[in-house]
């Protein structure tokens, strides 16, 4: 392991943000379909369906990985959504640290507007000040999912609102969203909870392991 400084520029200047360590050992990473058989996969970033338009670094393979800690965890998860009548599609999970340092490089790129309709209201520049991206992502620790739920079938779950929306509607406890939506929401919150996961506030389909293995590691290996 060694220690990664990364730079950022933030109105003019340059500013270190530390992470502990950084490693590319991936001997406790395991993919999310060697646990969940019926898991459908959205990998956005692995396309240029995404905030930036474009593919991003690190993800060489439409795949998922988590710490095999969190995929046991997602796995009871799965058990329980499936009894319900759901199964997941995973949209992100594990995330190189190359792809966190993809985003920081592309926010403070002023010809690169990406793609706006994933930040309709805000400024670009207001990404990362505002806590929307981060230099640092728990997904780079390797047990934090990006997920949602749908139908046996396939069939469309509606929950008010889409994956990396930047805006108040993307918050769990959004109020202008219906009824069904909010319920829909609820149901991928409980079950993700009572298997082990804390949300985040800011995005309803976010969710990491509350006794994550790796709380100050960062890992940089490749999608593959």
């Amino acid at each position: 392991m060694k220690q990664l400084i990364i730079m950022v520029l933030l109105s003019g200047c340059v500013v270190p943000v530390w992470a502990d360590t950084i490693s590319t050992d991936k001997t406790d990473f395991a993919p999310i379909s060697t646990a969940i058989d019926d898991a459908a996969y959205d990998i956005r970033y692995y396309s240029s369906n995404n905030f930036t338009g474009n593919k991003i670094n690190g993800y060489k393979a439409p795949r998922a990985y988590l710490t095999k800690e969190a995929l046991a965890a997602l796995a009871q998860a799965a058990a329980d959504l499936r009894a319900q009548g759901y199964r997941l599609l995973i949209w992100d999970a594990y995330r190189p640290q190359k792809a966190v340092d993809n985003f920081v490089t592309w926010i403070n790129d002023p010809n690169d507007p990406g793609d706006k309709t994933f930040y309709p209201t805000l400024e670009k520049s207001n990404l990362l000040a505002g806590n929307y991206i981060m230099a640092k992502s728990g997904h780079s620790r390797g047990s934090t999912v990006d997920l949602t739920i749908i139908k046996k079938d396939g069939g469309f779950v509606d929950m008010g609102g889409t994956f990396d929306l930047f805006s108040e509607i993307s918050h769990p406890d959004y109020k202008k969203i219906t009824k069904k939506q909010k319920q829909n929401r609820k149901i991928l919150r409980d079950a993700m909870l009572k298997a082990g996961f804390k949300p985040l506030e800011s995005e309803w389909w976010h969710f990491t392991l509350k006794n994550e293995p790796y709380p100050d590691t960062y890992f940089n290996f490749d999608v593959e």
